[in-house]
């Protein structure tokens, strides 16, 4: 196995690190740094710390799993600048999104979690590498890496709509997908950014 390239290995270690900070520091750390709800406790900053908070071990481990399997791969073809671009984009867009939501529905929960960085990655892991063949926990299936991406965007746009497992920020998921849509679109030059 490669060894983890630099700026996935930094992620993966500020993530652990300010976990583990987060269970000794107290509930005033959230408070700070989780993404609130815009009039009930947002702060400007939130739009990015929020990433770098998990709510428990579960939630951290799986983040940091995918991280590692998709971010790598992607940072080794793209270089480092690009990698950390296109992780910012999708962690604000999916900041975004939740922000939007919260709005919408009148909710009052925070939301932390680098799930919507990571779902960013994950499209592009399907955009850059389509027919590679995953083999995904759940289902522990083998498949296309386009045809995850479908499965999970999709599962995603259900579970949003009909509020299934709530407490899970699934608009968040989906606009992080979408940030990292537009930011391929917008290195390739494609609409709507570039040439028509």
């Amino acid at each position: 196995m490669p060894p983890m390239p630099p700026i996935t290995q930094a992620l993966l270690l500020l993530n652990v690190a300010i976990f583990c900070l987060d269970l000794f520091v107290g509930p005033w750390f959230t408070q700070l740094f989780a993404l609130w709800p815009l009039g009930h406790g947002f702060l400007p900053w939130q739009v990015g710390t929020y990433a770098f908070l998990h709510g428990s071990i579960g939630h951290l481990f799986f983040n940091m799993l995918g991280l590692w399997m998709f971010g790598s791969e992607l940072e080794r073809v793209w270089g480092q600048k690009r990698f950390i671009q296109f992780f910012t984009a999708s962690v604000l867009t999916a900041a975004l999104a939740q922000l939007l939501v919260n709005m919408l529905l009148g909710s009052l929960a925070p939301t932390v979690g680098a799930s919507g960085g990571l779902f960013g990655l994950l499209l592009a892991f399907g955009m850059m590498f389509p027919n590679r063949t995953i083999m995904p926990l759940f289902p522990p299936i083998p498949m296309k890496a386009k045809v995850f991406v479908a499965l999970y965007g999709g599962l995603e746009l259900i579970l949003g709509v009909t509020g299934t497992a709530s407490g899970v920020a699934h608009f968040a998921h989906l606009g992080g997908m979408l940030g990292g849509y537009l930011m391929i679109r917008y290195w390739r030059g494609q609409p709507p950014f570039g040439r028509h």
